[in-house]
């Protein structure tokens, strides 16, 4: 029976039980279903609502499911509905009454919206956490790599000379962005909902500012409705959720880019790599397109939370039930990827050499061999056409800058000297971008430094 059969002359449907029961999912707040329970007990026991021996009964019989649902020796029920009611059933079962007093002054509104804040709060760290551990093999590998030449690309074609410690260093910077966002988010989720009732609180004497604190929130939901009826936290998660997924894809793209033969930037370790069923010599980045087309469920889960929520009048509404199975599968999604993509990545060779051989091809030194006319006197946009027409006379030649006899080079301007070729080498390209946030190696060991206190603060 129903604990909320009082009402109904007919038993449920069993298609209507099978469609309305979520204890498939919702188990997986068990936890924090019990860790709200006892709190709330505490609360009424303190404010006068029960009595010492049944809050006595209540926290150990909950303690008591707790171990035997970790242990393994406890199963849910589908007849139960939800995980609220099951460990409540269970709970009455072994104590009697002293169980159902437990639910006094609170509703399963108030209750699964505390449940599912408890929920984030540790999947929040969790995740985190996990970033914290992809910066810091970024930085480890940055550390290593602050002097390795390569070429930086826009459309794709070879751009400007970059250090491997630089180009790996703007994606430490989206990750950490990426931490501070789920920081502010868990400010916002950390708020307590308990004692908002079903949404109009409760006559009981409760005290909503103890059980918050009891459960390390730093606050109260401050309106009873939004309490209940509020899920922007579970958005504003999905969306960060988003974020690091879209950040993770590019990472992934490049990687997958880079041990191509075509670029060979990198070798993946064989522990992180796959083969092929049929070509014998494939060695696949499997790890990195599964995190790439990942990224869609992710995206996924967010559309699902913006379109369940974005006709509901207040206060509570059963199409909020949608909000789990979307939010547990971005959390898993999200975790998985992160906690294979980080090894993977720590554990690749860098290719020092093919990162050289590539730099020094797609006149990617051009722009500086422009700047040296331009400090010999010549307006940017002169020296800029004149460097433009000895790359074309390079490319029908089949030479580069650096190949260029100083009279071919005059053939273009007459400011050209022999003191071109050290303006033009690859690694004094580099060594000279040492403004702020450049590639130059004194520019990125102050961003490594600098970001690791940022790191630090979250």
């Amino acid at each position: 029976m129903k604990l909320w059969s009082g009402r109904f002359s007919k038993d449920v449907d069993g298609r209507v039980n099978d469609f309305n029961s979520s204890i498939s999912f919702d188990k997986r707040l068990y936890k924090q279903d019990i860790e709200g329970s006892i709190a709330h007990s505490q609360m009424l026991y303190e404010c006068g609502i029960i009595t010492d021996e049944d809050r006595k009964a209540i926290q150990s019989g909950l303690k008591s499911i707790l171990e035997d649902v970790e242990s393994g020796k406890l199963d849910f029920s589908s007849e139960a509905e939800d995980i609220h009611m099951n460990i409540e059933t269970i709970l009455t079962e072994r104590i009697g009454d002293a169980g159902k007093r437990l639910h006094t002054a609170r509703s399963r509104n108030d209750q699964v919206a505390l449940d599912i804040r408890l929920y984030m709060r540790s999947e929040t760290d969790d995740i985190s956490e996990e970033l914290n551990k992809l910066i810091s093999a970024i930085v480890k590998i940055a550390e290593k790599t602050t002097d390795w030449v390569m070429p930086s690309y826009t459309h794709l074609q070879r751009a400007q000379p970059v250090s491997f410690a630089h180009y790996i260093m703007a994606y430490a910077q989206m990750f950490l962005r990426d931490r501070q966002r789920l920081a502010d988010c868990r400010k916002r989720l950390n708020l307590c909902p308990l004692g908002a009732g079903a949404l109009a609180t409760t006559t009981y004497p409760i005290d909503r500012y103890m059980t918050a604190q009891l459960l390390g929130f730093d606050g109260i939901c401050e309106n009873s409705m939004d309490a209940v009826s509020d899920r922007d936290f579970l958005i504003e998660f999905c969306s960060d959720c988003a974020m690091i997924m879209m950040h993770l894809s590019r990472f992934c793209e490049e990687i997958i880019l880079w041990c191509s033969s075509e670029f060979r930037f990198i070798t993946l370790d064989d522990a992180f790599s796959t083969g092929s069923s049929i070509m014998p010599q494939k060695k696949n980045p499997d790890v990195a397109e599964l995190c790439r087309g990942k990224t869609g469920r992710v995206y996924g889960s967010l559309i699902t939370l913006l379109t369940v929520m974005k006709s509901l009048p207040l206060a509570y509404n059963k199409d909020m039930q949608e909000d789990k199975e979307t939010v547990f599968d971005c959390c898993d999604t999200v975790k998985m990827c992160l906690s294979v993509f980080t090894p993977m990545f720590e554990t690749a060779t860098v290719n020092k050499e093919n990162l050289r051989a590539a730099a020094s091809k797609g006149f990617i030194n051009a722009t500086d061999c422009a700047d040296y006319l331009v400090r010999k006197g010549l307006p940017f946009r002169d020296a800029y056409k004149a460097v433009g027409r000895a790359v074309m006379y390079c490319e029908k030649t089949g030479k580069d800058l650096e190949s260029l006899t100083v009279e071919e080079y005059r053939e273009f301007s007459p400011l050209f000297d022999s003191d071109i070729y050290s303006a033009i080498n690859l690694e004094n390209c580099m060594l000279n971008r040492k403004a702020a946030g450049g590639p130059s190696p004194e520019s990125v060991k102050i961003q490594i430094e600098n970001l690791k206190k940022a790191n630090e603060l979250i």
